[in-house]
């Protein structure tokens, strides 16, 4: 785990532009929370948020209830310096995904591009059962990672690919999906990456 929090500290040096990543405005991730239909003081968590732009329209649409977690506390230092006073309306996270244990349920677990970095069948079964446990009865499970006509490293590191199939199976026992999707996504390097969103809700 010392290992993971010093690979991404060390990521964390770039710029925001620098990542294959950057979204100045994440528009299918804020659609799909909308879609969520969920009311806006409920609790939304952002799950490897880093310096993501995600919460900066979030609380521009009236979201009240955000949480970002992300294992580097240099990007979380950044996303606070980028808000600003905004800053404090949001609960940050300092976290391995796999060592977060809330206290809360969330109405809505938002993940783009960290659980496929999720290699070992030990992880995904452990981030599966966090994820079941922290998303309240009926709330919503949003997450994108790299479709298997995606990119097969990232940041240095190996990740799964993920079909529309193989999300639902590796999820389907405690979430029904709504939607699947794949999506391409141009970088700021003007390449393209594919990647696969679904959207379940807890059953």
């Amino acid at each position: 785990m010392n290992n993971r929090f010093a690979h991404w500290q060390k990521v964390y040096e770039k710029t925001e532009q620098e990542f294959s990543w950057y979204q100045s405005y994440p528009e299918t991730s804020v659609k799909l929370i909308q879609e969520s239909r969920v009311c806006l003081s409920d609790p939304i968590i952002d799950i490897g948020g880093g310096d993501s732009h995600l919460v900066d329209a979030l609380l521009a649409l009236g979201y009240s209830n955000l949480s970002v977690l992300d294992i580097s506390a240099r990007a979380i230092e950044r996303a606070k310096e980028r808000l600003g006073e905004l800053s404090q309306k949001i609960k940050w996270i300092v976290s391995d995904v796999l060592a977060f244990k809330p206290a809360e349920k969330f109405a809505v677990w938002h993940d783009r591009a960290t659980f496929h970095f999720l290699v070992e069948e030990a992880n995904v079964v452990e981030y599966r059962e966090n994820v079941a446990t922290a998303i309240r009865h009926e709330g919503k499970f949003i997450l994108g990672a790299f479709s298997i006509n995606g990119p097969s490293k990232c940041s240095g590191l190996p990740v799964l690919q993920y079909s529309e199939s193989k999300m639902i199976e590796t999820f389907g026992h405690d979430f029904q999906k709504e939607k699947c999707f794949e999506e391409e996504h141009q970088t700021p390097f003007n390449t393209q990456q594919l990647f696969q969103f679904c959207l379940f809700s807890k059953t």
